[in-house]
């Protein structure tokens, strides 16, 4: 899963989830129209949280 960041100024907005990159690139040049020039953004690859069986083996 991935998620589109949108920062403009001290202002920072999460967009999704996606399915793939391909797809939240799909949908930034129309969110884009409501920010200013100086907007930036990423899309972030989300990590599956560990389970509780790895979690285990790591106190041990």
């Amino acid at each position: 899963m991935y998620v589109l960041t949108i920062r403009e100024g001290l202002v920072t907005r999460h967009f999704g989830p996606y399915e793939s990159p391909k797809q939240a690139s799909d949908d930034i040049d129309a969110l884009l129209c409501g920010c200013g020039e100086r907007a930036r953004w990423q899309i972030h690859e989300l990590e599956a949280p560990p389970s509780a069986k790895t979690m285990d083996l790591e106190v041990a």
